[in-house]
């Protein structure tokens, strides 16, 4: 694999993790991490329709007319979640409990979205799938360990097997609401400073630079005149 394709999947790792740098899917990363299997599962679910709905998406970039990306874009990637859910429900039935709502709401997760507008409708097939896959598994890795965060300090237990639950009591609101936005927090907060310290941008100076709705925000078209003038 060339340095030019292993760039496609290595920034959704790091450079511009979907969670940490872009600070997207915010709503399911905060919701569903109560438990380290619970980021498995939304984790690799996103995936499977990052890089479907990619896939697909790029293959028909120059057939789908341009006043009706956002709404062909959002059928194909219904497409593969209601897939995805209904093998989630017939496999894994504990998983789908868990995840509720969240895993249909896979419909409207801007990571996906977000990528189908600004990578797959321009690039060829091979890239966009790299990009998807990249961006899949930087955003299971941030869930994931969030999840094991507060689960293991919120209940004592990791992947559901009991760690330190037997000598040190349960801190009970990292399971909470609370938790969850401390740990998102320190998280976002750490990958910041790493960035700071190589020389990158941190999360407050990416503006709208990687919003996918930019163009047709009249905030940002202000933004950008103030800046011009």
């Amino acid at each position: 694999m060339s340095k030019k394709y292993l760039g496609y999947f290595t920034n959704g790792l790091i450079k511009e993790n979907p969670v940490l740098r872009l600070v997207l899917g915010t709503c399911p990363t905060l919701a569903v991490t109560t438990a380290a299997i619970n980021g498995v599962g939304m984790g690799i679910s996103a995936t499977v329709v990052l890089v479907c709905s990619n896939l697909v998406i790029s293959l028909l970039r120059n057939i789908i007319p341009d006043k009706v990306r956002i709404p062909a874009f959002i059928t194909v990637i219904a497409g593969f979640v209601s897939v995805v859910q209904m093998l989630v429900k017939a496999f894994l039935p504990a998983i789908d409990k868990s995840l509720g709502i969240f895993l249909p709401l896979i419909v409207v997760n801007c990571i996906i979205l977000a990528r189908a507008e600004m990578f797959a409708s321009k690039n060829s097939p091979l890239p966009s799938v790299l990009d998807g896959l990249g961006m899949g598994i930087g955003f299971t890795a941030v869930l994931t360990l969030m999840g094991a965060i507060r689960e293991l300090i919120g209940a004592g237990t990791l992947f559901n097997f009991p760690i330190t639950q037997e000598f040190i009591s349960p801190m009970v609101i990292f399971l909470l609401p609370p938790g969850g936005f401390f740990v998102f927090g320190m998280l976002v907060a750490t990958s910041n400073a790493i960035a700071k310290k190589n020389g990158k941008k941190t999360v407050e100076t990416l503006g709208c630079a990687n919003c996918p709705s930019r163009n047709a925000c009249s905030g940002c078209e202000e933004k950008e005149a103030g800046i011009n003038e």
